[in-house]
């Protein structure tokens, strides 16, 4: 485990409560998602670190604007550039979807294919995962060529690996076994 993972629990944690009990997990992972990605930006990345930013300045930079999670977010932002966090942002909104997902009881995987897969057979997918697993399902879809036939779906620690692209490296190492 990266030291930048085990730095942002904490924060996600302490986001997670928040947001769990003012009942607005939903905007609060609208705000993350959008203050990790301005903090992910490399020019952004480089001021984060600029001793002439002031705090406030760093917290205006990140927040998402509007209503969304509110002044609780504007102070967790705050608090986090006091501690000198705020590079941290794309790392506690990761775990604070995790905490949600789990929370939620949602598993999120992602399912590539070699072509596009009918609605239908997603829909397959997802209800064989939602067996496996019991809880709801969230699929997001990627095209992969490379994958020649099949499909890999990746929900948490499990990793189904159906493509023929697979196969056929399973069979090249058992032959040359």
């Amino acid at each position: 485990m990266t030291q930048a993972l085990t730095l942002a629990r904490p924060y996600a944690r302490a986001a997670f409560s928040i947001a769990r009990e003012a009942g607005a997990f939903a905007q609060w992972s609208d705000a993350l998602a959008f203050s990790a990605r301005v903090a992910a930006d490399p020019q952004v990345a480089g001021l984060l670190g600029h001793p002439r930013l002031d705090d406030a300045d760093a917290v205006a930079l990140l927040s998402p604007g509007g209503d969304g999670a509110g002044q609780a977010f504007a102070d967790f932002l705050a608090l986090l550039a006091e501690n000198r966090r705020l590079a941290l942002l794309p790392e506690i909104a990761g775990q604070f979807e995790q905490l949600r997902a789990d929370a939620e009881r949602i598993v999120r995987a992602r399912v590539t294919s070699a072509s596009e897969l009918p609605a239908g057979e997603l829909e397959g997918i997802r209800a064989a995962l939602k067996k496996r697993f019991g809880r709801e399902v969230e699929l997001e879809t990627a095209v992969d060529e490379a994958l020649i036939g099949g499909a890999v779906i990746a929900a948490g620690d499990v990793v189904i690996d159906g493509s023929l692209r697979g196969k056929l490296a399973r069979l090249q190492s058992a032959l040359a076994s």
